[in-house]
């Protein structure tokens, strides 16, 4: 998956102080191979995202994991912009 989030002004503090667990925890997961997360330096509220995981069935719980946990909570309220690509062999 590849893509950006835009964090609104009133969440960026929030989103900073939460992103670095974010990213130690995603990147423990079992199945992922891949987690970046680049704040912009043009435009501070967008962090390009790009992401790999093993299989469906690891992405699908990453994205579980993700919607019940803080990082979750602290980022209701961003834009979500990705392209999602599943691989079948």
């Amino acid at each position: 998956m590849s893509g950006y989030i835009v964090v609104p002004d009133k969440d960026l503090d929030a989103v900073l102080h939460a992103l670095p667990e974010h990213i130690r925890l995603t990147r423990a997961e079992c199945g992922n191979m891949t987690f970046r997360v680049q704040q912009s330096t043009d435009t501070p509220q967008r962090f390009d995202v790009y992401e790999e995981f093993i299989d469906k069935s690891s992405f699908e719980f990453h994205q579980r994991r993700v919607k019940d946990s803080f990082w979750g909570k602290v980022t209701a309220d961003v834009s979500r912009h990705y392209d999602i690509v599943i691989a079948t062999e």
